[in-house]
């Protein structure tokens, strides 16, 4: 091509749209390239948004089989119809999609379907598309390739009946039993889905804990809740191999500490053991980039790799591999590419898992302030003495704070309860503003809400929530 770039973005997930609209509202020449066809990368395409799409779906057939009798709704017996559910999910990822590309119109971004390999510091060849084999020039790259299923060693991945969160979002029908290998937070949210449709779900984890990272405390909640709605949970526990049969499957586990192995029936086998960078087919050797010892594209605070021409953001470097991060780095990228000297709070990013109840954490949990030395108050409030919760029915969780010792500054909160994906977004904003529990504690919270949760755990640090 021609055309001269300021920018070239490879990838069009949350990262690299969201870098590339910004970059082209401070006023730079920007393509994207982008292999799979749509916009929205793994996230829209394959992952947070189909899989919270299922997740809502089958939440209002799990209240409609249990919950609708005790308000007074009477409707039969609920059954599900698989096919609509997967359409409307198809449907709302397609809108999404669609979005994005007219958001790249208004914006005049370029987009270009194809693969991009880095063949210069300043130039992206593409394969595939209407520019096979032609190459792009341009002032900078920006690397947001995103992540791919990490494989469990010895279980090969069909997408039908061993499956990754890909094959998990579209099966046919509902599985009699689904073994799910990992307890995380896309083995939790996938299992929990096909759990309310009507599969026997048993999770395999070869850590003594699920959702490693989080609070632990909360996580024993999250998995006392998540049993009593009926998933099994195997911990401790590693998978030696997956054995397929015309009469199923037969999943081979062993105790990871040493011990004698069992086997498990399945009809679905989930791996969902975690992510690892996506870097291939990218050229990096062509400029002399070497990955680290996690796969990853080492940078700078800048985002520069060690060729300055070229930036990586998201899940191909360090943090948590999470949408919303990705996105912000790719703003926060853009900006530094004009001048600008914006930040990210890597201490302030929530992270989410969108089960029933919902789970949402924001920076540390009390084993990182042990751990650290760090002296510290708790202040927790169920949601059980909430009003609102009580008057919805959902009154399972709650709400934990920790903070500094001395300042009563806010280091970490968790909640495991009704909509606690928005309820953390006030405990982020405190958390990015260096403020206190008192701060919350003062702050008037309507009633009856469920954030008045937060203002109880907040009264809490001090000993004094009125209405636990």
């Amino acid at each position: 091509m021609s055309k001269q770039y300021d920018l070239v973005v490879i990838g069009g997930g949350p990262g690299g749209y969201v870098a590339a609209i910004r970059a082209a509202q401070l006023g730079l020449q920007v393509a994207c390239v982008e292999k799979r066809g749509t916009l929205g990368g793994t996230c829209l395409n394959v992952g947070c948004i189909p899989s919270k799409a299922l997740l809502h779906s089958s939440e209002l057939f799990e209240t409609a089989k249990h919950d609708f009798a005790g308000h007074g709704i009477e409707i039969g017996t609920p059954s599900v119809n698989l096919g609509a559910m997967m359409a409307r999910k198809d449907k709302v990822v397609e809108d999404l999609t669609k979005g994005i590309e007219f958001l790249f119109k208004k914006n005049k971004v370029d987009y270009i379907v194809g693969s991009g390999s880095i063949t210069g510091a300043n130039q992206v060849a593409i394969s595939g598309g209407e520019l096979d084999g032609q190459t792009l020039e341009a002032k900078r790259i920006l690397i947001a390739t995103g992540s791919e299923v990490t494989p469990l060693p010895g279980v090969e991945i069909d997408e039908e009946r061993i499956v990754s969160s890909t094959g998990a979002l579209c099966l046919s029908q509902v599985p009699g039993k689904m073994i799910v290998i990992g307890a995380g937070v896309i083995g939790l949210e996938m299992g929990s889905v096909w759990s309310r449709l009507g599969a026997e779900v048993t999770v395999v984890e070869y850590l003594d804990r699920i959702t490693p990272g989080m609070d632990k405390g909360t996580a024993k909640q999250l998995q006392r809740t998540l049993t009593k709605q009926g998933l099994s949970f195997k911990l401790g526990q590693k998978v030696t191999g997956v054995e397929k049969s015309d009469q199923g499957l037969k999943v081979s586990i062993e105790p990871a500490k040493g011990g004698d192995s069992q086997v498990l029936d399945a009809d679905i086998v989930l791996v969902a053991i975690g992510r690892r960078p996506y870097t291939q087919g990218l050229g990096l050797e062509n400029v002399g980039l070497e990955l680290n010892e996690r796969g990853q594209v080492p940078i700078n605070d800048a985002f520069q790799t060690a060729v300055p021409s070229i930036f990586a953001i998201g899940d191909v470097v360090r943090g948590a591999m999470l949408a919303h991060k990705a996105e912000e780095e790719g703003v926060v990228c853009a900006e530094m590419m004009v001048g600008q000297k914006p930040h990210i709070n890597y201490d302030a990013i929530p992270g989410i898992i969108y089960t029933w109840p919902e789970v949402a954490t924001v920076g540390k949990g009390e084993e990182d302030l042990k751990e650290a030395a760090q002296e510290y108050k708790v202040g927790q409030f169920p949601f059980s003495a909430n009003s609102r919760a009580r008057a919805m029915g959902l009154s399972d969780g709650f709400v934990k704070l920790l903070t500094d010792a001395k300042t009563d500054r806010l280091l970490g909160a968790h909640i495991i309860g009704p909509n606690a994906g928005e309820l953390i977004q006030e405990l982020v904003t405190v958390l990015e503003f260096g403020g206190a529990s008192e701060d919350i504690a003062r702050t008037t919270h309507g009633h009856p809400t469920l954030s008045e949760a937060v203002k109880e755990a907040a009264l809490a640090v001090e000993k004094r929530a009125i209405h636990a």
